[in-house]
């Protein structure tokens, strides 16, 4: 029997534990990783050990214990450390052939850095540190559109130095391989935004594109490559735009977020392509506003158990 999906806890003080317990009521199939505590009262589980794959009936719980109770809306300082633990672990499983995939659900960098130190942006940047690789991307998917923003976690004000041609390169190759290896699409079609208003219009809002973001496309196209742009932003994202490419390459975060969210707020997936092991997420935080409510959604965590599992059986 193949090793199961594993699902991480994220942080018990958010929505986590409910949207598991909400997703395997709803079929999916998974073995969770986290603290039976803090799962909703009245969850049914039941203990697995590493490796073991899920069963229909109660729960899986592979039990990795916290020092802390979880009170909804209210991250622990004492269970920071545990949050990462659980995370590493989780790693240290998919990279010894005992788990298939990675889903992980929402953490929250500050209160890991508030109570354990967390030193890494966010769960990307901490996972390609823990697979030993140099460099990962950040893909928010859903069945509309893909998108890829090159810079992530930094102020707006920093994208202009962050933004050179290296990674925009190095970004453009590692979703190229990722659509090809992971989502079976034979030869990718990539669509790659300007970084100013209107592309730059020919330089008179910007120099970005006439002095290297057009020659970076036009050789990467030369090398056979079915990519284009660089497109103006505001006009790449409507149904007829999007029917013409597999992802959209974007110069910093919102550009990239704020179509997919307004597209599919509550199905959207973040994948971490470029690790050598399949990893996905729920589009959403923590939400501790509503933690603890029985309000929370799980249809984006399922969208994510779901693409783990199709990408896993691809490779």
């Amino acid at each position: 029997m193949s090793p199961p999906l594993l699902l991480t806890c994220g942080d018990p003080s958010g929505i986590g534990p409910e949207i598991a317990a909400k997703a395997w009521a709803l079929g999916a199939r998974f073995v969770w990783l986290g603290d039976p505590r803090h799962l909703p009262a009245g969850t049914d589980w039941r203990p697995v050990v590493e490796g073991e794959a899920p069963e229909d009936g109660p729960l899986p719980v592979l039990c990795h214990d916290f020092p802390d109770l979880a009170v909804p809306g209210h991250p622990s300082p004492a269970n920071a450390a545990s949050v990462i633990a659980v995370i590493a672990r989780a790693v240290a499983l998919v990279q010894a052939g005992r788990a298939s995939g990675l889903c992980t659900a929402p953490i929250n960098k500050k209160a890991l850095k508030d109570g354990a130190g967390f030193a890494f942006p966010g769960h990307t940047e901490f996972l390609a540190h823990l697979a030993g690789v140099p460099r990962v991307v950040m893909m928010l998917a859903c069945p509309q559109l893909r998108v890829v923003p090159v810079t992530i976690h930094i102020p707006v004000s920093e994208v202009p130095q962050a933004l050179t041609p290296e990674l925009l390169e190095a970004t453009i190759r590692i979703t190229q391989a990722a659509l090809i290896r992971d989502f079976a699409i034979a030869a990718p079609r990539l669509a790659v935004a300007g970084l100013n208003p209107h592309a730059g219009e020919g330089g008179a809002m910007g120099r970005e594109e006439v002095d290297w973001l057009a020659p970076l496309v036009a050789r990467l196209s030369g090398e056979g490559m079915a990519i284009r742009g660089p497109m103006s932003a505001d006009t790449m994202f409507h149904a007829g735009a999007r029917a013409g490419y597999d992802a959209a390459i974007c110069m910093y975060h919102d550009q990239a977020l704020i179509p997919i969210k307004t597209l599919d707020f509550a199905g959207g997936v973040n994948v971490t392509l470029g690790l050598p092991f399949v990893r996905t997420s729920p589009d959403h935080g923590t939400a501790y506003d509503i933690a603890g409510r029985g309000l929370a959604d799980p249809t984006s965590l399922m969208a994510a158990l779901r693409m783990a599992a199709e990408m896993v059986a691809r490779r």
